[in-house]
């Protein structure tokens, strides 16, 4: 077993005694209060919003062992084409994750962030500096509704 591992949190142990001088107590106190909120802090977040940016609870670590965290947002459509993302200043590289699915009104299928290349049978999506780029290969099932979830570095 590898000792260099980087999720050793959340973990909060399920018992504490507490000392009864009231000095002390308010340390003990101070510390679990803190100890509760990083491993709170320390999990993904299950929103989706539509229309609304939410906080992943992601953590991303690249140059210096800097903390960056992802953003996410539910993207509707109806129709391929493009969908204005309103993420501002979106640089190459800033997606952290991307995935979707639609119906034809009968089956579900899933949306492939992929290329800017049709690929037959298949309902892509690639993300420009502005906007959602949603196409439908030769052959790909009609769109009657669907939804893309973005993921993005709140920094870049």
């Amino acid at each position: 077993m590898t000792t260099n591992i980087a999720n050793q949190s959340p973990f909060l142990r399920t018992s504490r005694n507490f000392p009864d001088e009231i000095k002390n107590l308010v340390v003990q106190v101070n510390k679990a209060y803190v100890d509760t909120a990083n491993c709170v802090n320390d999990r993904t977040i299950g929103l989706y919003p539509v229309n609304r940016q939410a906080i992943t609870g992601n953590a991303w670590f690249f140059s210096n062992n800097l903390r960056q965290q992802t953003l996410r947002q539910v993207y509707t459509f109806t129709a391929t084409g493009n969908i204005a993302h309103g993420i501002p200043n979106l640089q190459p590289g800033q997606i952290a994750n991307a995935f979707g699915t639609y119906t034809d009104g009968t089956n579900s299928y899933g949306v492939f962030f992929a290329t800017s290349t049709t690929i037959a049978g298949q309902l892509t999506f690639y993300v420009t500096s502005t906007n959602i780029v949603v196409q439908a290969g030769a052959g790909a099932p009609a769109v009657s509704s669907g939804q893309i979830v973005l993921e993005w570095l709140s920094q870049s």
